[in-house]
C-alpha cells in the first residue's frame, strides 16, 4: 500500500495543478478589464463593487486549495492511521473538524464569488444563510464523492489486487476522459475543456510507449538509466510535438496558449505519470513473475509428487519381493541378501533424497545401479536376455534434480524384457564439465493377445518431459525414436551455466 499512496500523492497533486492551471493563465494571458466585464456583469447589475482577483480567482483558488489539502489530510493520516486502526473516537473527530474546516473556508469562498447576492437578498443574513446552504451541500458532495473512492479502492485490494484484470483498463480511463469532458463543457470552461482534450491523448500515447517500450528495454536489455531518461524525455517531447501541432490545426485557440498548456502538462506528466506508469509496469512484472515461480513450484511439486505415487506402490514392492523369494528357493541366501541389501538402499535413497531439489548424480547413479542389479537377478535364468551397462562417472561431478533418470531405464526393462524371445538393453552414460549424457535403448516385443494391462510407457514420460521442462528449460534435449522392434532414448542436460 506504500507504492500505492505515493501515487495517490502524485495523482492528487496532478489534478491539483491541472485546475490551477487555467485560472491562473487566464488571469496572466487576458486583460484585466475584459476579465472584470466578462466575470463582473452580475455584480455590476446589483451595482455591487467587483473585483476580479478578490471576488474571482482567490475564492476559486481557495476553494480548490482547501478541498486538495483536506483530502491529504484524510486520506495520508486519518483514514489510514485512526479509523483502519479502529480507533474510532479520534478519528471521527478528526473528520468532523476536517469536514467543518472545510464548510467553513468554502462558505467563506463563496461569500466572496457570489457577493452580489448582498443585493439580491433583502437582508445580509438572507445572504449569508445561502452561502452557508451552499457550501454545506457542497462539502457533502465531496465527502460523499470520497466515500465513494475509498469503498472502490478497497474492493479493489480486497478481490481484484493481484488477480487477473477482470475489466479493460483502457475503456474505464477513456470513460473517466470523456466524463471529464463533459464536466468541463457543462461547467462551461474553455480553459479546462482545452486542457483535457489535450491532455488525454498525450498522456495517454506517453503512457502506451513507456509502458510497452521504454521500461521493458531498460529491464530486459540495457539497464542503463542514462539511456531510460534519454527515451522518456524523447518520446514525451516527441509526442508532445505531436499534440501540439494537432491542437493548432484542430482548434481555435491562439499557439502561445497551447504551448504554454503543453509545457505545464510535460511539468505535471514527470511528476505524476512518470511515477504512476513505473509503479504500474514494475507490480505487473512482479505479479508475472510470481505467478510463474508459483507455477514452476506447483508444476516441480505434482510431478514429484506423481512419481513418488507411481514408484512407491505395492506392484513394485511385490514384485521385487517375489523376485528375492524365487532367488531365494533356488540358490544360496548370499544372492538373497545382496537383493535385500540392494532394495534397502533403493528405498533409503527414495525416502532420504528425493525430496530434496538437487542431489550429487553418484548417487542417482548409485540408484540406477541398484535398480539393474535387481533386474539382473530376475533375469539371470534367461540366456536371451543381455543386458549392457556402461557408466563412466569420471567427470560427472555434477549435482541433478532426483529421480530423473530412472524412469528411463524403467521403462526400458519394463517393455524390452521378454522371457520367451532374445531381449536387449544398453544403459550408458557419461559427462563432461558441461553436459550429462544419458542413451537407454530396449527391443521391444508384442503385447500376447491375452495381456490386458493398459499401454503406457511405465510411469509416464510426459511426467519425466513436464520435469526436464520445468527443472531445465532451454538447457536439455531429449530425442526418443521408435521401430517396431527398438526403442531408443537420449538425453542432454547442460549443467555447466
Amino acid at each position: 500500500m506504500i507504492p500505492f499512496k505515493k501515487l495517490e500523492f502524485g495523482a492528487a497533486t496532478a489534478i491539483f495543478l491541472l485546475l490551477l492551471f487555467p485560472l491562473l493563465y487566464q488571469s496572466v494571458n487576458h486583460n484585466v478589464f475584459e476579465l472584470q466585464r466578462i466575470y463582473g456583469h452580475k455584480f455590476h447589475q446589483y451595482h455591487q463593487v467587483f473585483d476580479y482577483y478578490i471576488h474571482y480567482v482567490l475564492p476559486l483558488l481557495a476553494h480548490i486549495t482547501i478541498v486538495y489539502a483536506a483530502f491529504l489530510f484524510l486520506n495520508m493520516l486519518v483514514v489510514p492511521r485512526f479509523l483502519e486502526q479502529q480507533r474510532w473516537l479520534p478519528g471521527l473527530l478528526l473528520v468532523v473538524v476536517t469536514l467543518a474546516l472545510v464548510f467553513l473556508g468554502i462558505m467563506v469562498a463563496y461569500s466572496y464569488r457570489y457577493g452580489y447576492l448582498l443585493g439580491v437578498y433583502s437582508s445580509v443574513k438572507g445572504a449569508h444563510m445561502y452561502f452557508a446552504k451552499s457550501a454545506f451541500i457542497t462539502t457533502a458532495f465531496y465527502a460523499i464523492i470520497y466515500v465513494v473512492y475509498y469503498a472502490g479502492r478497497h474492493i479493489y485490494f480486497q478481490y481484484l489486487h493481484g488477480r487477473p484484470r477482470i475489466a479493460n483498463e483502457r475503456v474505464l480511463i477513456g470513460a473517466v476522459w470523456l466524463a471529464l469532458l463533459v464536466f468541463a463543457l457543462g461547467i462551461r470552461s474553455r480553459e479546462l475543456f482545452l486542457v483535457l482534450l489535450c491532455g488525454g491523448p498525450y498522456y495517454a500515447a506517453v503512457f502506451y510507449i513507456w509502458y510497452n517500450r521504454v521500461f521493458p528495454q531498460y529491464e530486459q536489455a540495457h539497464h542503463r538509466k542514462l539511456i531510460l531518461w534519454r527515451d522518456i524525455l524523447f518520446s514525451s517531447l516527441a509526442t508532445g510535438l505531436v499534440v501540439y501541432l494537432l491542437a493548432l490545426v484542430l482548434t481555435r485557440y491562439r499557439p502561445e496558449m497551447i504551448f504554454v498548456l503543453m509545457l505545464c502538462m510535460f511539468l505535471v506528466q514527470l511528476v505524476a505519470l512518470l511515477p504512476l506508469a513505473w509503479w504500474l509496469y514494475t507490480t505487473g512484472e512482479d505479479r508475472k513473475a510470481a505467478m510463474l515461480n508459483l507455477q514452476m513450484a506447483l508444476g516441480h511439486s505434482a510431478a514429484n509428487l506423481d512419481f513418488l505415487r507411481s514408484q512407491i506402490n505395492p506392484h513394485f514392492l511385490f514384485n521385487a519381493l517375489n523376485t528375492l523369494y524365487g532367488s531365494a528357493l533356488q540358490e544360496n541366501a548370499v544372492n538373497t541378501s545382496e537383493g535385500i541389501q540392494r532394495l534397502g538402499d533403493m528405498m533409503r535413497f527414495m525416502l532420504d533424497e528425493n525430496h530434496q531439489e538437487k542431489i550429487s548424480l553418484h548417487k542417482e547413479v548409485a540408484y540406477l545401479h541398484n535398480y539393474i542389479a535387481l533386474q539382473r537377478l530376475r533375469t539371470q535364468a534367461s540366456p536371451d536376455i543381455q543386458i549392457d551397462v556402461n557408466i563412466d562417472e569420471t567427470h560427472c561431478h555434477h549435482n541433478i534434480a532426483p529421480m530423473l533418470l530412472i524412469p528411463f531405464v524403467e521403462n526400458a526393462f519394463k517393455h524390452g524384457i521378454s522371457l520367451r524371445k532374445r531381449s536387449k538393453i544398453a544403459i550408458s552414460l557419461s559427462c563432461d564439465a558441461q553436459h550429462i549424457y544419458f542413451d537407454a535403448y530396449n527391443t521391444t516385443h508384442p503385447r500376447p493377445e491375452n495381456d490386458t494391462a493398459p499401454e503406457g510407457r511405465g510411469i509416464g514420460l510426459s511426467n519425466v518431459k513436464n520435469r526436464l521442462a520445468l527443472l531445465y528449460p532451454d538447457r536439455h534435449e531429449l530425442n526418443i525414436r521408435q521401430t517396431a522392434t527398438e526403442y531408443f532414448v537420449h538425453l542432454t542436460i547442460t549443467v555447466g551455466r
